[in-house]
């Protein structure tokens, strides 16, 4: 029997990136974010004017992507996944240079069963040929020849296109 190959996206997926960003911005500028009002929107549709400049570089520092939370239940979840599906994870790295070591370091700490050569580091995700993607970003989703499953985020509570995994126990009935 063929077993289904799944793509995992990594940041907002299985890593809280988001939250991290946040709660690096109200810690060094002294501001609450008022997560309601965010609801829906990207950090740079969320943030404006030095508020964006200043969000926008804080996943470009180096120990960004080493301090970031596990997603709720993940863990457990991809443990099982992996022994019952071909499970890659696939992350838009390319973008933030500091983050290749950190997310590999990452992964390694967080989900140590999961095989270096099922970790795929990228700049466009169009071209993993997998059957599903979970993903947070939509324009990943939207170039995706398999199919596509949105996680729910912050970002991305709005959107309304893909079949939604509301969080890991989701993806959990989904295919365990």
């Amino acid at each position: 029997m063929k077993k289904t190959t799944i793509a995992v996206d990594m940041d907002d997926v299985l890593a809280d990136a988001y939250g991290r960003i946040i709660e690096i911005y109200e810690s060094e500028n002294g501001l609450k974010i008022d997560k309601e009002a965010i609801k829906g929107k990207k950090y740079t549709e969320a943030f404006t004017g030095e508020q964006l400049a200043i969000v926008k570089q804080i996943p470009h520092t180096e120990n960004f992507f080493h301090d970031l939370n596990v997603i709720e239940n993940s863990q457990e979840i991809m443990a099982e996944l992996y022994n019952r599906h071909d499970v890659y994870i696939v992350s838009a790295a390319m973008e933030y240079p500091f983050s290749l070591k950190a997310k590999k370091d990452w992964l390694e700490q967080h989900f140590p069963f999961i095989h270096w050569k099922k970790i795929i580091f990228c700049g466009d995700k169009s071209i993993i040929g997998t059957d599903y993607l979970i993903d947070d970003h939509v324009f990943n989703l939207e170039t995706f020849k398999g199919i596509p499953l949105i996680f729910s985020c912050l970002h991305n509570l709005d959107e309304t296109k893909f079949e939604r995994m509301h969080n890991w126990l989701d993806v959990e009935s989904k295919f365990l």
